[in-house]
């Protein structure tokens, strides 16, 4: 991953698990909790693509296990939001612009029950019976109305702050054949190279001091 994207991924994972911890997790809703994590992973991962996504899914769920007042096994949630990162990230569009928002929401309906069906899969597998005295149906419901709702205002935005950072003027723009990030940068917009443009600038040169030699030429001449 870029350095930009990882800057950009840490600092928005570790505001929604604290916003997640600190004040959604107190709210003291009927059925499940809303997911801010998740709704940072999926917005990334819609910009990002599949590979990103599950490396920042991840790196989002291995710090909301080992975040207090967690009290399952440590690497559940990391598992889920890899594979919900992953899978995110292989609805992204090519252009990686959405034109719509139907699109979004359904990726986050379906995330919202995938995950909560893989954590509920995974807590069976370890020995947690906790979905099962909740009620798994209400669990799926839930998760999926109050991820809904909140991902108006906070997936969105998201989608912005990555597509912005992927188009910084310090970011690699060159990818892995070494152009020069600064010349990528001052020559958008024009379509021309800052290479053709200083040839350009030297053949304009070498023929203002031709024509002022010739002037100076006939001048003498006279």
């Amino acid at each position: 991953m870029k350095f930009n994207r990882i800057l950009l991924s840490a600092t928005l994972i570790v505001v929604a698990l604290v916003v997640q911890v600190s004040v959604l997790a107190r709210l003291q809703l009927p059925g499940a909790v809303p997911d801010l994590v998740l709704l940072t992973v999926v917005g990334l991962a819609l910009v990002y693509g599949p590979v990103s996504g599950s490396l920042v899914g991840f790196s989002a769920g291995l710090l909301a296990d080992l975040a207090p007042p967690a009290d399952h096994a440590a690497g559940r949630y990391a598992l889920v939001l890899c594979v919900i990162g992953y899978l995110v990230g292989l609805a992204r569009p090519e252009n990686g612009r959405l034109t719509s928002a139907a699109g979004p929401m359904a990726v986050v309906v379906v995330a919202a029950v995938g995950s909560t069906l893989l954590y509920a899969g995974v807590g069976a597998l370890v020995g947690d019976t906790a979905a099962r005295h909740v009620g798994l149906g209400s669990l799926l419901f839930t998760a999926a109305v109050y991820d809904l709702l909140l991902a108006p205002f906070t997936v969105p935005l998201i989608m912005a702050l990555a597509r912005r950072a992927e188009n910084d003027p310090l970011a690699d723009a060159g990818g892995g054949n070494g152009a020069d990030v600064a010349s990528g940068w001052l020559s958008s917009g024009t379509g021309l190279r800052i290479g053709t443009q200083r040839g350009g600038l030297r053949v304009k040169t070498a023929r203002s001091r031709a024509s002022r030699a010739g002037r100076i030429k006939g001048v003498k001449r006279l």
